[in-house]
């Protein structure tokens, strides 16, 4: 079972004409891009600079001592394709004494993560690992780099533009008020597959679309082992699940797969259903007063 094709010059024409609207209506200056190397941060600067120009798109890496020496080199290299402005800053410093502050650590040898040098990170990343707080640390050094972005977005009254596709956003990939927070999602309607498919149509380099998607918030972290599928399987399931609306007995009839495979993922989208939404608050739904 394939998704369905789709038009790269009009899926291009669309998002760049979605940006320009977007950011006219904001008043605001221009776009801030957290550019971390991989094919959804990338794609996203390509059309932002074909919206609103290079000398409007503020791009930021923001890399940490478990971030792949690969992304950085990709990160650099899209700037310097587009000429966008382009920034380095490294956060484990940040994050290091956070979790000195917090305590995360418990009593080791490493509770003063503040006093930590680049050649102690690898030691400091094997002990951290040791404990069952990789999600946790891994969310945290998402929504530092959240808060970096938004702090430039109010310095340069800007947007800060959100990466994430629609594989990512309907089972909850991503750490809310993390890479989550954003002011608009350019390519938030793509499934993984189909963007790298338009990826190529649009010119983006090869070595960015081929490599494994990754976040890089722990040593070895890939999107398809955490996630536990692969984005092949994982985008069929999700366009037969939400798109075509079918039962599992359905799919099965669409595609290889097993009821313990689909109800997985469709645990995923509804445990994640809280991202996606405004918090609750108790009468919402009915008139206080």
């Amino acid at each position: 079972m394939m998704l369905p094709k789709i038009n790269s010059e009009v899926v291009k024409e669309e998002i760049v004409n979605f940006i320009r609207e977007i950011v006219n209506k904001s008043s605001t200056n221009g776009i801030i891009i957290g550019l971390s190397g991989g094919i959804d941060s990338t794609v996203v600067a390509f059309l932002s600079k074909e919206a609103i120009g290079k000398d409007k798109i503020y791009s930021y890496h923001l890399y940490s001592s478990t971030t792949p020496k690969e992304d950085t080199e990709h990160a650099r290299l899209v700037s310097e394709i587009l000429g966008i402005n382009y920034k380095e800053i490294y956060i484990d410093t940040i994050t290091s004494e956070f979790l000195d502050l917090a305590d995360l650590v418990g009593s080791s040898n490493l509770s003063d993560l503040s006093v930590l040098s680049s050649s102690d990170l690898t030691n400091y990343n094997e002990v951290s690992n040791s404990f069952e707080n990789k999600s946790a640390e891994g969310n945290l050094k998402a929504r530092i780099r959240m808060s970096m972005l938004y702090y430039f977005a109010n310095m340069k009254n800007c947007l800060v533009a959100g990466t994430g596709n629609k594989s990512e956003l309907l089972i909850g990939y991503f750490t809310k008020y993390g890479d989550g927070a954003c002011d608009f999602e350019p390519i938030g309607d793509i499934y993984k597959t189909q963007l790298r498919k338009l990826a190529k149509d649009w010119n983006i380099p090869d070595v960015i679309i081929n490599k494994p998607p990754r976040a890089g918030l722990w040593i070895g972290q890939t999107d398809e082992d955490e996630i536990g599928l692969t984005y092949d399987v994982l985008d069929q399931l999700l366009y037969l699940i939400v798109d075509k609306n079918l039962t599992n007995e359905e799919i099965l009839k669409e595609m290889n797969s097993s009821n313990m495979e689909i109800n997985k993922v469709r645990d995923k989208i509804t445990n994640n259903q809280h991202k996606l939404q405004f918090p609750p608050s108790p009468f919402e739904k009915k008139k206080l007063f």
